[in-house]
């Protein structure tokens, strides 16, 4: 057969095959068009429907359809401004809008916020939109886990915060303050000095959770220090994360600079806490747990890798290696940024209000007068009763609570409603939603507090705070996912304020700080105040307090 006869022949033959074929495709088109089409349709109708249902919450005027209100939403002193503006306007809860698809419920005052916080962790679990940046940090820890896992967690590491084991940390806390202090002195050379109190307390905290989880002293204070380097990096490589809307996606974020940053800093914290732990097993694996912690009661404190190794649950299951380490780096994480915000801001408020600072000063140095060092160190051995010195401060503690209403630490949290949420009004918060409890504004919002921009520590006279909503002050959140570790920052808080107050006047000299809601409340620029050395401060009994009684 002819070469073009062979090619007609293919082509007749292809020609027959054809309309089958084209059927076919046709089918499938049809039927992905169809698919498509379908899952459009019910998202749009899905979408109606949420609309119609959250039109009965109040709204700011819309910017534009495709911004909503994201312009509104600022993380610095303009943003803060903003949101008392609107808790003015709304009292109790409004609507926001992030662009044109995802709404946001904004809740801020105790009446609406206890629905969602008495729901239990499985209907309002944490939102992951944000928190999911630190998973690659922080693993499935009890700040991110969910569920059944978190419910196991947060049993197994309740009595890592109790009592006994807090006041083992006291001689840390002091042994920190006083590293710190020693620096201030020598910066100060017998005058005065200007000093940012977030770098200074920042260390000074990061110094005490090492001692306190690790049992280990990097001396970051004095020196330079890879895994202190690192934690400070990875926190605000995170905040820097949140602000740009490019990097919410991984696999554009880690083409980045910033991205390969997190990752090496990622790498180097977890070789750190996986190495303390194997080291920790091998020791406990060579002298057996009686031998290994009947040598802590001789001195040694039981530090936060100890209980974990130690946890078992009611069947006898303890934590995996990797549980524990993303249970340590979690207590990291909240532990120093945390406490360092409320710490550095109570001395702002203070060196605000000298009247204040004064008291502070006077009711612990009567609660210590004539008293030594070792007359105050707590021992189990001792004959006498120890004395409750943390619970004898009670306008240190008005002055540090009002603090944290005025400027709290974490200023909102996130939740997601997995199902419908009922409001005291009968209103409804539809599943599927997110919610934002508003700490910052609960704070500042008229209708709960009577002139709520004035520091004034007397709000928490026992007196008066008996009668408030348990809502009303919420800077450790609230409900089932609050925070495990609020008794061990108030404790730290109050002995690191009471010793620097015992030997350090503080003063503001008129600095009005921007503040700057990141992971944390921070001051723009950092929160500069004048200190200045007490003379007289090197007395007896002025250099560390003693642990509370149960």
């Amino acid at each position: 057969m002819l070469p073009d006869s062979e090619w007609l022949s293919r082509q007749l033959g292809l020609a027959v095959l054809w309309p089958g074929v084209s059927s076919v495709l046709l089918l499938v088109f049809l039927a992905i068009s169809t698919w498509v089409l379908s899952r459009v349709i019910t998202s749009v109708h899905r979408y109606y429907i949420n609309c119609q249902r959250l039109r009965c919450f109040p709204q700011p005027p819309l910017q534009n359809w495709f911004l909503g209100h994201l312009r509104l939403i600022d993380s610095n002193e303009e943003g803060l401004i903003r949101t008392v503006q609107l808790v003015n306007t709304f009292r109790e809860i409004f609507l926001m809008w992030m662009g044109p698809f995802h709404p946001l419920v904004i809740l801020c005052h105790p009446d609406y916020i206890r629905p969602l916080t008495s729901a239990s962790a499985n209907i309002a679990p944490k939102d992951k939109i944000f928190y999911g940046f630190l998973e690659p940090w922080l693993g499935d820890g009890l700040l991110l886990s969910k569920g059944d896992k978190w419910s196991h967690h947060r049993r197994l590491l309740t009595p890592a915060f109790h009592f006994d084991i807090l006041k083992s940390y006291v001689k840390i806390f002091n042994q920190s303050t006083n590293i710190m202090h020693e620096k201030w002195k020598h910066l100060c050379a017998g005058s005065s000095t200007h000093l940012d109190m977030f770098e200074h307390i920042s260390l000074m905290t990061l110094d005490s959770l090492q001692k306190c989880i690790f049992s280990y002293d990097s001396g970051c204070q004095k020196k330079s220090n890879p895994y202190i380097s690192a934690i400070l990096e990875l926190s605000s490589l995170v905040a820097c994360r949140s602000k740009q809307l490019l990097f919410f996606w991984d696999s554009l974020y880690y083409l980045t600079s910033q991205g390969r940053r997190f990752s090496r800093a990622c790498h180097l914290v977890h070789d750190f806490s996986d190495a303390v732990i194997q080291a920790r097993r091998r020791i406990l694996d060579k002298h057996g747990c009686d031998s290994y912690f009947s040598s802590k009661d001789k001195g040694k404190t039981m530090d936060f890798i100890d209980v974990l190794l130690l946890a078992k649950d009611e069947n006898g299951n303890t934590l995996s290696d990797k549980d524990i380490q993303a249970e340590a780096d979690t207590f990291m994480f909240e532990g120093h940024d945390t406490t360092a915000s409320g710490i550095s801001w109570a001395l702002y408020n203070l060196a605000q209000h000298q009247e204040h600072q004064d008291r502070c000063r006077q009711e612990i140095q009567e609660l210590l007068r004539g008293r030594h060092p070792e007359e105050i160190e707590w021992s189990n051995d001792r004959p006498v009763i120890p004395r409750d010195d943390l619970s004898q401060m009670p306008f240190l503690s008005m002055c540090i609570k009002e603090s944290l209403r005025l400027h709290p630490p974490v200023v909102t949290v996130t939740r997601f409603c997995t199902k419908d949420i009922q409001l005291p009004d009968g209103r409804i918060i539809p599943k599927g939603n997110r919610c934002l409890i508003n700490i910052f504004g609960t704070h500042h919002n008229p209708s709960v507090w009577t002139n709520p921009e004035v520091y004034d520590p007397y709000r928490f006279d026992s007196n008066k705070s008996q009668k408030m909503s348990p809502l009303a002050f919420i800077p450790f959140s609230a409900g089932p996912r609050n925070c495990i570790g609020q008794n061990f920052a108030m404790s730290e808080m109050k002995i690191v304020l009471a010793l620097t107050l015992l030997q350090f006047r503080v003063f503001s000299d008129g600095f009005l700080p921007q503040r700057k809601p990141e992971l944390i409340l921070r001051a723009e620029g950092g929160l500069w105040l004048r200190v200045e050395p007490i003379l007289n401060s090197s007395s007896p009994g002025l250099h560390r307090l003693e642990t509370p009684q149960e």
